[in-house]
């Protein structure tokens, strides 16, 4: 059969689509593209055998690395804080309470779980090592490198306890197959699965894979994810960016490649910058070379010697001569005829340059942070463009609190609210009683809460404070979420107000705190005053 031959409007050929349709990106006959064949997999597929690497290379850059060090701790700071605080608000109407039992139900319920939380006793750690808001930081900084937040519930039988529930953070690398089997339908990464792909079980290693002490590092036990009642037995939190995902994987694995050459072109840099700072010193004679070696006996059998013999009387001269120092540098006498001459080994390299900074902007993307946070280089950011940065840092953190710390914080609060319920330490809706904890709708009501972590922080104090005050004043916001946003519980502010008015009062105190214009206030006032009449003198 002839080849056809389709002719366009101007009665020219059609040249022939390429393999791809009409998409760029998925082209194979392009030079760029054609050799470029991502496997076909699913998420586990491809997260699940390449998991320990990828959490290891994470934790040594981590280690290693002092910027993506310092990424961590921005990302505690940022979403956690140096307190994280509970703030539970319970659904009164579906619990069928009232606004003053709800009040009561409030303050007791945050008053024991954030004195407990607060504990140097660190009773919410089974290890008893870290506070709550410690366990918390903990998981975060983990979350930056693994991916994932993994703990085991335990129930600690001891007397001087104040309630028996306790979180033991577990490795990720420890959550695997036992006996190193392949993954099944039901069995990924140590993490068994229903029908549905809901965790019903883990396994666990009972030690690390290197730890050589005893025999339990070859041993596995299994933990199912919740007892017949519903109550938590692990907690295992990730953000998965595929469906079917059963493991989760750190987003600064896409930016670690470009991350160790970071580290590497600044260590080829310094070191740079060393062999710049030395210099090779070279005595040259004044005489011909040619002239040099035949009188040293150049071409006869002696000239070993005789060369070694006047390298040696060179040694001895400059040896012993008589050094002149000038600001503490010492200039030799040279031998007769022979000059001293100093030359750079190496010229500056480029920290600080622009290729080191567009590097650390592709790793700050990776790790959710702005350029200037990452770099704690301020020197080019005017206000805007600081502000700008610093928000969008504030959305990626306010996703990672409510996925990873909040998450994590609100299971703490559910197993040890269901355990407080049962001893009978919390005010009840009226006429209810305890077992209205097993229905899952009223444990939700009743375990409704949001958490108090990091402050937002400030760039300009006055412009975001007068900013706050006005969203109060047009409706657009509350007392609660401008002091949640500066890192305080606004009950705990308006009480010690409160108790400072009176205070005040008491002591016939009056203070002018009018700020609400920049230039306005009292103090500013007075001191206009103040030059006015010095001028009214002078004259």
């Amino acid at each position: 059969m002839a080849d056809v031959t389709i002719l366009g409007a101007d009665q020219k050929p059609l040249q022939k689509v390429a393999l791809g349709g009409g998409l760029e990106g998925a082209d194979r006959s392009n030079r760029e593209l054609a050799r470029w064949s991502p496997s076909v997999v699913s998420a586990d597929q491809q997260i699940n055998p390449v998991k320990d690497d990828a959490d290891f290379r994470s934790r040594d850059t981590v280690q290693n690395d002092g910027y993506t060090a310092g990424a961590v701790f921005v990302h505690r700071d940022s979403i956690v804080g140096s307190q994280f605080r509970l703030n539970v608000q319970p659904d009164y109407d579906l619990l069928g309470g009232d606004e003053a039992w709800a009040e009561e139900y409030q303050r007791v319920v945050e008053s024991r779980f954030n004195l407990l939380a607060d504990s140097e006793e660190c009773w919410f750690d089974a290890g008893r090592k870290r506070t709550l808001t410690g366990l918390i930081r903990l998981a975060v900084g983990g979350f930056l490198y693994t991916g994932e937040i993994l703990g085991a519930v335990e129930w600690i039988r001891e007397q001087d306890r104040p309630f028996r529930t306790a979180i033991q953070l577990t490795s990720p690398s420890r959550l695997c197959n036992p006996d190193g089997q392949s993954d099944t339908r039901f069995l990924r990464r140590g993490v068994a699965s229903n029908y549905h792909g809901a965790p019903v079980g883990y396994w666990f290693r009972n030690g690390h894979a290197t730890e050589t002490y005893d025999h339990l590092s070859w041993t596995w036990r299994y933990v199912e994810a919740r007892k017949p009642w519903g109550r938590r037995q692990v907690l295992h939190i990730y953000d998965p960016l595929q469906p079917d995902q059963t493991r989760g994987i750190a987003d600064m694995v896409a930016a670690l490649k470009q991350m160790r050459m970071t580290r590497k072109f600044q260590e080829v840099v310094l070191q740079n910058a060393v062999v710049n700072a030395t210099y090779a010193a070279a005595i040259e004679s004044e005489l011909p070379r040619e002239v040099v070696f035949g009188s040293l006996g150049a071409g006869q059998t002696g000239f070993a010697e005789t060369l070694s013999s006047y390298m040696g009387a060179l040694s001895d001269y400059v040896g012993s001569a008589n050094n002149i120092a000038i600001d503490g540098v010492k200039l030799p006498h040279l031998f007769p005829g022979t000059k001293l001459n100093l030359k750079p080994m190496g010229t500056p390299g480029g920290v600080g340059s622009g290729f080191e900074e567009s590097l650390l902007r592709y790793t700050a993307a990776a790790l959710g942070v702005s350029y200037e946070e990452l770099s704690r280089d301020y020197s080019r950011g005017s206000y805007s463009s600081i502000r700008a940065s610093a928000l969008q840092t504030w959305r990626h953190m306010q996703g990672r609190k409510k996925n990873g710390a909040d998450k994590l914080a609100t299971m703490i609060f559910t197993l040890w609210l269901e355990e407080e319920i049962n001893a009978g330490n919390i005010p009840l809706p009226p006429g209810k009683k305890r077992d209205i904890f097993y229905d899952p709708v009223m444990r939700e009501a009743l375990c409704s809460c949001t958490w108090i972590g990091s402050s937002r922080g400030q760039v300009d104090e006055l412009k975001e404070t007068q900013s706050a005050l006005m969203r109060i004043k047009g409706g657009l916001s509350t007392y609660e979420k401008e002091c949640a946003s500066l890192g305080e519980d606004y009950r705990r502010v308006f009480k010690q107000r409160a108790r400072e008015q009176r205070m005040i009062d008491s002591l016939g105190l009056e203070f002018d705190m009018d700020a609400r214009k920049s230039g306005s206030n009292s103090a500013q006032k007075t001191m206009k005053e103040d030059e006015e009449s010095e001028d009214v003198e002078t004259t």
